[in-house]
């Protein structure tokens, strides 16, 4: 029958299609049996290529930040925090 399984609940949460990790697996390997010539590869390049190629690279290892954006509202009585550099100092003196 389409379909069937030998386990009704499915694959659990979290764990990776064996098709992606063999096809992970094998990557791995193609790129540790061609590091050398990888990085032989790279140097060759200009040096405005060869920064743009490292940054492509990059994405896969290293996460992707998410900018954020910080917003407040005028009527929450925000105070700044006035810190005291010493004597003879004072931020709010305008000399």
């Amino acid at each position: 029958m389409k379909g069937t399984t030998n386990n009704p609940n499915g694959r659990p949460p979290g764990k990776a299609n064996k098709v992606t990790t063999e096809i992970r697996e094998r990557f791995n390997l193609l790129l540790d049996n061609n590091f050398n010539k990888l990085q032989s590869d790279i140097d060759l390049l200009e040096p405005k290529d060869r920064i743009k190629t490292i940054l492509e690279l990059a994405k896969f290892v290293i996460p992707t930040l998410r900018s954020t954006e910080l917003t407040t509202d005028n009527d929450n009585n925000f105070k700044p925090i006035i810190i005291n550099l010493g004597t003879g100092i004072n931020p709010e003196k305008n000399d």
